[in-house]
C-alpha cells in the first residue's frame, strides 16, 4: 500500500482529483449539518424566495450564497443534497453492476462451451446498444423512483464489467498456477475465489471507478429529461433542468452552479480512475 500511494502521489493532478472526490463526498454526507435548509421539506420552502440571485437574504433569515431555484430552495443546500443522491445512485449501480457482470464474466470464462458463447453473445449484443438509449427505455417502462433508476443503470452498465471480467479470467485460466490448482482436489469454486477472482479485481476496480462516473452522468441525463427521480428529490440533473428555462432571462445561476458541481465530480472521478488504470496496468507504467 505504501508503494502504491508513493506512485500515486507522483501525479499531482490525480492527488488533487482524489482530494476533490473526498471533499465532495464529505460535504454530501454531512449535508444536513452544513446546510441552512432541507430542500426536501416542502414546509420550509417559500415561493416568494424563488429565483433570487446569489447573496439574497431570504425569509428564513439566512443568506442564500448561491441564490435560489424556481421552487425557492436554497441552491447551496440543494446542490449538496443533490450530490448525495447522485453519489448514492452511482455507487449503488456500480456495485450491483460489478457483482452481476463479474459473476457472468468469470462463469463464462470458466464454463466454456455453449455457456460461454451464450453469455458473451448476450453481453456483446447489449454493448452494441447505446447505454442512454437502453436506460431511457427501461425508465420509461419501469417508471420513476430510486429502485427503477438503479435497475436501469445496472442493466445499462453490467456488460462492461462482464466483458472485463471475462477477458481477465480467460487470461488467468491459461496460467500455470491455475492449472496447478486445478490438479489438486480443490473444488472449482475455491479455484475461482482463491486464485482467479483476486487477479481479476484490479481491472474491475478501474472499470468500476469509471462506471460510477458514467452512472452519475447517466442519472443526471435521465433526470434532466424528466425520467429520473421525482421533483421532490432533486438530483443535480433535476436542478439543472429546473433552471434551464431561465437561462435566457439572466437567471443563469440556477443551472450553472449545479452543472459546475456535476462536471467537477465526474472529471475528478475520471482522473482518479485514469491514475488507477495506469498503476494497475504494467504496460501503461512510465
Amino acid at each position: 500500500m505504501t508503494a502504491f500511494w508513493r506512485e500515486y502521489r507522483e501525479n499531482y493532478f490525480a492527488v488533487i482529483a482524489l482530494a476533490v472526490v473526498v471533499l465532495v463526498v464529505s460535504m454530501a454526507v454531512g449535508a444536513p449539518l452544513i446546510t441552512p435548509q432541507d430542500p426536501y421539506d416542502l414546509a420550509n420552502l417559500d415561493l416568494m424566495d424563488a429565483r433570487r440571485p446569489p447573496g439574497f437574504v431570504g425569509s428564513g433569515g439566512y443568506v442564500h450564497w448561491l441564490g435560489t431555484d424556481s421552487q425557492g430552495r436554497d441552491l447551496y443546500s440543494a446542490i449538496l443534497y443533490g450530490l448525495r443522491i447522485s453519489l448514492q445512485m452511482g455507487l449503488a449501480a456500480g456495485v450491483v453492476a460489478m457483482a452481476i457482470g463479474a459473476t457472468l464474466g468469470i462463469v463464462a470464462a470458466q464454463a466454456g462451451g455453449r455457456i460461454e458463447q451464450g453469455i458473451m453473445r448476450v453481453v456483446d449484443l447489449q454493448l452494441s446498444f447505446p447505454a442512454i438509449l437502453l436506460a431511457l427505455v427501461l425508465v420509461a417502462v419501469l417508471g420513476q423512483g430510486k429502485v427503477p433508476l438503479i435497475i436501469a443503470l445496472v442493466t445499462a452498465q453490467y456488460a462492461y464489467f462482464a466483458r472485463t471480467a471475462y477477458g481477465a479470467a480467460a487470461t488467468e485460466r491459461q496460467k500455470d498456477y491455475v492449472e496447478a490448482a486445478r490438479a489438486t482436489p480443490l473444488p472449482a469454486r475455491s479455484v475461482v475465489f482463491r486464485h482467479i477472482l483476486p487477479n481479476c479485481l484490479p481491472p474491475l476496480i478501474v472499470v468500476g471507478t469509471v462506471q460510477v462516473a458514467n452512472a452519475i452522468a447517466l442519472e443526471a441525463t435521465l433526470s434532466f429529461l424528466g425520467l429520473g427521480l421525482p421533483p421532490t428529490q432533486p438530483s443535480l440533473g433535476t436542478l439543472i433542468a429546473n433552471g434551464f428555462q431561465y437561462m435566457m432571462s439572466g437567471r443563469t445561476w440556477i443551472s450553472v452552479y449545479p452543472g459546475v458541481a456535476l462536471i467537477v465530480l465526474i472529471v475528478a472521478i475520471n482522473v482518479v480512475g485514469d491514475q488507477l488504470r495506469d498503476q494497475f496496468n504494467p504496460r501503461l507504467r512510465r
